[in-house]
C-alpha cells in the first residue's frame, strides 16, 4: 500500500488562509463600532452636541476703534506733532501667544487736564464639553466677571442713606439748645446714643451728661443743620443712590453688558476707573477707560468719561454684528 506523502508547506499555507478569513470577518463587524466610540455614543453623540460659538477667530484689537473713537477718548493735548498723534492713537498691541484666543490692545494720551488710558482685550470662550455650547460658557464667563464688579441693586448705589436731621420727631428738640447734640456730642458717639427727651419734652439726664463730658457747656450750635460740605475726592457722584450714572447693568447693548465706575485717591493723584463689560456670542470685551489728576480737588468727569466709554463700546459690539 502506497502512502500519501506530508507536505508541511501545504498545511501552513491552509492554516493561514483560514486564519486570515476569519480575521477579516470580525474586523468588518468591529471596525465601525470601535471608531464610533471615540466620541462615546457615535452618531447619537455627535447629534447631541451643543452649538459651536459664532466667532472662530478674533479682530485685531489696535486697528478695530475708528479714528473719530479714539480722538474723543483720547483727546489731543500740548503741541504735539501729527507723527507723535499717529503714534498715539496706533496703540500698542498686547503679546498674547494665541491670538484666535485672546488679544488686546492699550493706548496712553498725557494732556494738560490728566493723563488718559484706554484699555481693550477680547476673550474668544470655547468649551470643550459637548454638553455645553461656546455661548453658554462665554455666558457663564461673564456672569462671574459681573458678580465679582458687585454692582449695586438695581443700578443705584449701595452707599449709605445720608442721616436725617438731628432734630426729634415733634420737631421741637434742638431749637432750645439743650439736646446736647451739636458736633462734638455725634462725633464722640454720645448725642447719637442719648437722644431721646424725657416726658416733659426736655432732654434726659444722659444728654446732660453727654454736655459735661464733651466740654461742660451746652451746646451753642444753630437751630437749622449745618450745609453738606462740597465735593472732596472723597465722594464720588456716580456712587449717589438713584444716580443715572452709579455702576449698572447696561440694557441694549451686545447679548449683555455692565459698566462700572470708581474713583481712587492716590499719593500721585485722584483717578477715575470706568470699565465696560459685554459679551457678544462667545466673545467677551472688556473695556478699562481711566483719567488721572495730580490736582485732587478736580475730580475726573464721571458722566463724560462714561458716555465716552459706552460710545466705544457701541461702535466694537456694531463691528461684531456686521
Amino acid at each position: 500500500m502506497q502512502r500519501r506523502s506530508f507536505v508541511p508547506g501545504t498545511a501552513l499555507a491552509t492554516v493561514a488562509a483560514l486564519a486570515a478569513t476569519l480575521t477579516a470577518c470580525t474586523g468588518g463587524s468591529g471596525s465601525g463600532s470601535g471608531s464610533a466610540d471615540t466620541k462615546g455614543g457615535g452618531a447619537a453623540a455627535t447629534s447631541a452636541s451643543a452649538e459651536p460659538g459664532k466667532y472662530k477667530t478674533l479682530p485685531e484689537p489696535c486697528g478695530l476703534p475708528s479714528k473719530g473713537i479714539l480722538r474723543r477718548l483720547l483727546p489731543p493735548g500740548g503741541t504735539e506733532s501729527p507723527q507723535d498723534a499717529d503714534k498715539v492713537y496706533a496703540g500698542t498691541a498686547d503679546i498674547t501667544y494665541d491670538t484666535d484666543r485672546r488679544v488686546g490692545c492699550r493706548w496712553k494720551r498725557e494732556a494738560p487736564d490728566g493723563t488718559r488710558h484706554l484699555t481693550l482685550d477680547f476673550e474668544r470662550v470655547v468649551s470643550y464639553d459637548p454638553a455645553v455650547s461656546d455661548d453658554d460658557k462665554a455666558q457663564n464667563v461673564y456672569g462671574k466677571k459681573e458678580l465679582a464688579a458687585q454692582l449695586p441693586s438695581g443700578g443705584t448705589s449701595t452707599a449709605p442713606t445720608p442721616t436725617p436731621s438731628s432734630s426729634g420727631k415733634d420737631g421741637k428738640d434742638g431749637k432750645d439748645g439743650k439736646d446736647g447734640k451739636d458736633g462734638k456730642d455725634d462725633r464722640n458717639g454720645q448725642g447719637a446714643q442719648n437722644d431721646a427727651p424725657g416726658q416733659d419734652g426736655k432732654p434726659g439726664g444722659d444728654q446732660e451728661a453727654g454736655k459735661t463730658a464733651a466740654g461742660g457747656k451746652a451746646s451753642t450750635a444753630p437751630s437749622s443743620p449745618p450745609p453738606s460740605p462740597p465735593a472732596s475726592p472723597s465722594r464720588n457722584p456716580s456712587d449717589a443712590p438713584g444716580s443715572d450714572i452709579a455702576p449698572r447693568v447696561l440694557d441694549g447693548l451686545a447679548d449683555a453688558a455692565f459698566l462700572n465706575d470708581k474713583l481712587i485717591t492716590a499719593d500721585s493723584g485722584v483717578h477715575r476707573d470706568v470699565t465696560i463689560v459685554f459679551r457678544s456670542s462667545n466673545v467677551i470685551v472688556t473695556i478699562a477707560y481711566d483719567q488721572w489728576s495730580a490736582d485732587k480737588t478736580t475730580l475726573p468727569d464721571s458722566r463724560d468719561l462714561q458716555e465716552k466709554a459706552q460710545a466705544l463700546a457701541q461702535e466694537l459690539a456694531d463691528r461684531f454684528n456686521e
